[in-house]
Order: structure tokens, then sequence, then C-alpha cells
């Protein structure tokens, strides 16, 4: 089945470190083609908020599996009037997700071996017609390496800690930049270090270094690609 999503279903993969900003360039991409979304970081901490919903003990890795493997989850591009949305079993989750104690949940649910398996195919069901955009750091390498097209965006760990510095701040959060920097750097460090599945551009990714340019002029440059591979 997996051979069916990398071969039958155009998949342009958009992967790179925190901050680079794949998550948007990604969102855009996929409302302006009318394709599918998959934005595979929010998985682990959807799994964990499912598992909270249905009284899934985390030590119950089977049944984890399980819920993890049917995932109700729809990710919903942005447009020009309305930010991304995030759909768990008809419910809207995006700040839902990023509460503490799911993060604390899904840091435990990433560590199960049989969950990762799982979500692996769940990740790859998202590749429907007419096609999909899947954001991730092993999109292009790991989960959809036959994808037709697959860019790796980047930006120096000072512009990545700014751009989170003044997310924050127009969120209303306070936020220390040298904090935000040294998080970013130790993120990278193990990113790129882990045993399985180590952030790196595949080895035919087309790498865009997004420190310089604006959103519209990173988007402007992968529709050059999809329309020159006839996407």
């Amino acid at each position: 089945m997996a051979d069916l999503y990398f071969t039958k279903v155009p998949v342009i993969t958009i992967d790179g470190p925190s901050g680079s900003g794949k998550g948007t360039v990604a969102s855009l991409l996929a409302n302006q083609l009318g394709w599918h979304l998959l934005d595979s970081g929010s998985l682990y901490r959807l799994t964990a908020l499912a598992a909270q919903i249905h009284g899934v003990d985390l030590a119950d890795e089977d049944n984890l599996k399980v819920l993890a493997a049917h995932l109700d989850v729809q990710f919903v591009a942005a447009t020009e009037t309305e930010s991304a949305k995030i759909i768990l079993e008809g419910e809207r989750v995006e700040r839902a997700i990023r509460a503490e104690d799911i993060s604390l949940l899904a840091s435990q649910v990433a560590a199960l071996t049989q969950v990762r398996q799982a979500l692996l195919e769940r990740q790859r069901a998202f590749a429907e017609a007419p096609g999909l955009v899947a954001d991730g750091r092993d999109m292009g390498t790991v989960v959809f390496p036959k994808a037709p097209l697959k860019i790796y965006l980047t930006a120096s760990a000072e512009v990545r800690a700014e751009r989170r510095f003044r997310q924050l701040k127009e969120s209303g959060f306070s936020a220390n930049i040298d904090q935000i920097l040294e998080d970013i750097c130790a993120r990278d460090e193990r990113d790129m270090k882990r045993a399985t599945a180590p952030l790196k551009p595949a080895e035919d990714a087309i790498i865009i270094d997004t420190s310089r340019l604006t959103i519209t002029e990173v988007v402007t440059k992968v529709m050059a690609e999809v329309e020159a591979r006839g996407l």
C-alpha cells in the first residue's frame, strides 16, 4: 500500500528545522494547489490528546498504537483570510495540542516504537488525490522518499530565533530572545544527531535559505519548481 502513495499520488515534501518557515509555506502551497496538507509535527501531540480524550493509558502501547493508526485528523490549509486549522474528531484543536500537559504527554508518545511505526503509515495515508503537501523533518528522507519534489527550507539560527520571538510577542506571551536562540541551537543539535530519522536534506532535495526571503518569495520559488515538474 505504501508504494501506491509514492507513485500514484504526487507529493511535495517541505522539510527543515524549526523556524525555517516550512509550516507556513506548506499551508499556503497546499491552498494554492488545492491539495491536501500534512502537518507531521503535530501528530504526536494529536495522539496524546486523543489518548486523553479516550482514556487510553500511555503505558498501554497496544491500544495507543491502534489509536495512532486510526487518528481521525484533518489539516486545513490557511487562506488569505483564515489561519490553518487542525481538526481532530470534528473539533478544532490547534490551541488544545499546545497545552503544557499535552506537550509532556507527546514526548512520551514519541518514545514508543510501535506508535512511531503506526504514525509512519498514518502519515502515508494522507497522500490522496489530487496531491499532498507534507511538512516535517523527515518527509523527504523517510516518509515519502519517492516524492517527485522535495524542498528543504533552512535559515540561520539567529533569524529563526527572531521569528519565534516576534511570534510569541504578537501572541501576547513573554519571551527572551537569548533563551529562544539557545533552545533552537539545542534542538538543532538533537534533531541532526538523533539515531532515527535525523534532520537532514534528502539527497535530491532543493535547498532554500529563507533567512532573507519573505514567505511570498519562498512560495514563488517552490511554485516554479512545481510548474517545472508539471505537478
